[in-house]
């Protein structure tokens, strides 16, 4: 009898934290971004280093401050990936990172065949947005828009432990 109750708290617990750990990653560590106009869609100019506003609607963003690259919006925009390219910095990232299912907006897979297929062209917003960490948004041919954070080439040697050279910036004390 004594194993049966014990095999059964041992289910139920492994079920709770089975649970928990999924509500977590996919549900708890997210918040809505609040929209701050003028400020939320921002690209780098060529040969600048001060990012620019674009002309930009129907914003919608969610970030974690568990992570650095937790960070996924969409929007809209009246300009073309073309046009867009003529003024801005643009980036080789080709593979956005996943989002939750919940943030519908955002289908990665989607967004990433639209870069391949040319569909889509890929922008550097802010470099640095954390140490290591580059803001990249990418603009479709109908208008959609979507933004996402990357590891640059700094933030890859710093995670994976390789030497970080002197052309990264210095990484900021945590406590």
């Amino acid at each position: 009898m004594t194993g049966k109750i014990l095999s059964i708290i041992l289910v139920v617990s492994g079920l709770v934290a089975g649970i928990a750990m999924y509500y977590l990653q996919v549900y708890g560590y997210y918040d809505e971004v609040a929209a701050q106009p003028g400020q939320d869609v921002v690209l780098m100019p060529l040969g600048g280093e001060t990012p620019e506003p674009i002309a930009y609607g129907d914003f919608q963003a969610i970030d974690a401050d568990s992570s650095p690259i937790r960070y996924r919006a969409c929007f809209t925009t009246p300009l073309k990936p073309a046009e867009v390219a003529q003024l801005y910095q643009l980036s080789e990232a080709q593979d956005p990172r996943n989002a939750p299912g919940w943030f519908d907006c955002f289908d990665a897979a989607e967004i990433g065949a639209a870069l391949k297929d040319g569909r889509a062209q890929a922008f550097i917003s802010e470099k640095n947005i954390e140490f290591g960490v580059d803001r990249i948004v990418a603009i479709t041919e109908d208008g959609r828009g979507y933004v996402w954070h990357e590891l640059n080439n700094c933030g890859e040697k710093a995670y994976d432990g390789t030497i970080v050279g002197e052309e990264c910036p210095k990484r900021p004390q945590t406590n």
